[in-house]
């Protein structure tokens, strides 16, 4: 005969319980029928799980077995039976995103018309910036954040890698030459991102990192206004493949240093210490069914990037 599940269930509830009136209480229902139950899987199983004693019951080495490895496969589909029920809750209330400008111009917003469509009766509010706010001041559900993050009571999960490229335009090598390793770079313009240690380019040289301190004539906080600079010949940028679109296709930009793979960092989503609520849970998850696990914008040429941050 086919093993009824819910037997297995209250093994489990008498195993935690550690009596079967404690576990008939939990379960709102007879000692008799936990009995039953237990007797009737053990007749499936053909092996005695607990025997009882004054203080309560003790597993057997049978029921050590089962309860070890039916416990987290329960648990396990007690939270897949959970997340199919939240998925049919309807979303509602307001979410609010904070995330960089240009990711969040060229990628988040579209993802995000998808996201309110599918969710009428949610309301958004997305604050785009490149500086880092502190989401629980400032009352947001989720920031999208990219790099290497700090410590913090904040709960993290990582989206997809993110690449970066150093690039410059066919004007400005023509004008100064093509750097053949990193440090060539000091003898160039190059566009520095004035975040801390922005002035410092890691990449992978065989088997170990080399740092290059890089100086130029333009400075910025903007990485789109970055990449303007690059465009117009103004210097070497260190840019994310993310915010480059087609210029590498068309040659607007040429990708520089290919042997030597600029450190990995990485996409993510941050939210508030706790449990998910379920507007918060949804759109992380469409953050990684939409970008994860490697985004559509890496290109699929030469652009190969190091481990590590």
């Amino acid at each position: 005969m086919a093993t009824d599940y819910d037997d297995v269930k209250f093994f489990l509830a008498v195993a935690e319980a550690g009596s079967l009136s404690q576990a008939a209480h939990r379960l709102s229902t007879s000692k008799s029928v936990v009995s039953r139950r237990i007797a009737r899987l053990e007749e499936e199983v053909g092996s005695r799980l607990l025997t009882r004693s004054a203080r309560g019951v003790i597993l057997t080495e049978a029921g050590h077995a089962l309860r070890q490895r039916a416990g987290p496969a329960f648990e396990e589909l007690d939270g897949a039976l959970l997340d199919a029920a939240r998925s049919r809750q309807e979303l509602t209330g307001l979410l609010r995103i904070t995330a960089p400008i240009a990711f969040g111009t060229n990628h988040l917003a579209p993802l995000l018309t998808e996201f309110m469509r599918a969710n009428p009766k949610l309301r958004l509010d997305l604050s785009l910036g490149d500086r880092r706010v502190d989401i629980l001041a400032e009352g947001f559900d989720v920031a999208v954040r990219m790099g290497a993050l700090p410590d913090s009571t904040l709960v993290a999960r990582r989206i997809a890698p993110l690449r970066l490229a150093v690039l410059a335009s066919p004007e400005y090598l023509a004008r100064r030459g093509v750097p053949a390793r990193p440090r060539d770079l000091v003898d160039h313009d190059c566009i520095v991102y004035t975040v801390p240690n922005g002035d410092i380019w890691r990449f992978r040289d065989g088997a170990r990192f080399t740092s290059v301190r890089i100086t130029g004539r333009f400075r910025s906080d903007s990485p789109e206004a970055m990449r303007v600079a690059a465009l117009a010949g103004h210097g070497i940028a260190g840019l994310p493949t993310y915010m480059l679109g087609s210029a590498i296709e068309d040659g607007a930009l040429i990708p520089l240093l290919t042997a030597y793979p600029v450190a990995e960092a990485g996409l993510y989503a941050v939210r508030p210490p706790g449990p998910p609520v379920a507007k918060t849970r949804a759109f992380i998850d469409a953050l990684v069914a939409r970008f994860g696990p490697e985004p559509s914008w890496n290109p699929d040429h030469a652009l190969k990037s190091g481990d590590g941050v």
